[in-house]
């Protein structure tokens, strides 16, 4: 069934999928590696992160974690 799509204004897309009309199948494809130290990620009010010497190990023995080739 065709999709009746009205007027639309886009500023910016800072990554995901964006869709207009009718769709059988979205599967957006990306990959991302992220290191972060202790208490890197932490949310919310009032936090306190005690971690006195902190290192994090960005080594990678095998290269490939997840390959997007031949994954449509």
């Amino acid at each position: 069934m065709p999709a009746i799509v009205g007027p639309c204004k886009i500023n910016s897309i800072g990554g995901g999928v964006v869709n207009f009309g009718d769709a059988f199948y979205l599967s957006p494809k990306d990959t991302s590696k992220t290191n972060a130290g202790c208490g890197a990620f932490n949310t919310g009010d009032f936090i306190m992160t005690n971690s006195g010497v902190s290192a994090t190990n960005t080594f990678d023995s095998d290269l490939n974690d997840q390959q997007l080739t031949g994954n449509a």
